[in-house]
């Protein structure tokens, strides 16, 4: 939780084309094409992240799940407004009953988001952020679609499929892990400072997670 209260960042972009790489560069539709309805992190986890989901969202709230899938974690008793996924299994996304809409969108091949500007309260994404290989350019389209003060939410843990994820992920830890998606978020220059919320549920026993979020910017 302490890597962002004091970052001391680059004057510039710190990361490569090489650090953004994945052992698997073949086309992500491939990849992504069967249909997996099941959990990426254990039971424990996601009950964290619904209880935390239970502290940010607002009943109303428009909200943006991007690389979604067929459960997005909310609670089940929150009633938002406009609730939109994009993802890249249609089938998967068909599944999940708390989307009033969806979107199939590689946003690795095209990373802008298929939204007008200042949409949504609120964006969420679980556990993928360590799959986009234009993060700057996604983060970019975050703030874009997000209304001012609006949050953006990134929960992240250790596990992923290595051959999909960027190479600079592979190479670091837990702690390193919640400074580049701080970075992500800085380097967009459309957020307040980042922070993160550590949930682990049971840590050493049960799948790590943490919340890397900021705020959009107000207007000015």
């Amino acid at each position: 939780e302490k890597v962002l209260q004091n970052p001391k960042w680059p004057e510039a972009w710190p990361f490569t084309e090489k650090d953004l790489l994945r052992q698997d560069e073949t086309n992500d539709g491939y990849f992504y094409e069967p249909t997996r309805l099941c959990y990426h992190i254990d039971d424990f986890a996601v009950s964290a992240l619904t209880d935390y989901y239970k502290t940010q969202l607002k009943e109303g709230d428009d909200v943006l799940d991007i690389c979604s899938s067929w459960v997005s974690h909310y609670p089940t008793d929150w009633k938002g407004g406009k609730v939109v996924g994009l993802g890249m299994n249609k089938a998967e996304l068909s599944e999940n009953k708390q989307l009033t809409s969806f979107d199939v969108k590689d946003l690795n091949q095209d990373p802008t988001l298929p939204y007008e500007d200042e949409s949504f309260d609120k964006v969420t994404c679980v556990v993928s952020v360590d799959y986009l290989n234009k993060p700057r350019e996604i983060f970019k389209e975050i703030g874009r679609v997000l209304r001012p003060g609006g949050l953006c939410m990134m929960a992240i843990s250790n596990r992923c499929f290595p051959t999909k994820a960027i190479r600079l992920w592979l190479m670091t830890n837990d702690v390193e892990h919640i400074f580049i998606v701080g970075a992500f978020f800085h380097y967009s220059e459309m957020f307040d400072p980042p922070s993160c919320d550590d949930i682990s549920p049971n840590p050493g026993r049960s799948d790590p997670l943490f919340i890397v979020k900021a705020a959009k910017k107000q207007a000015s």
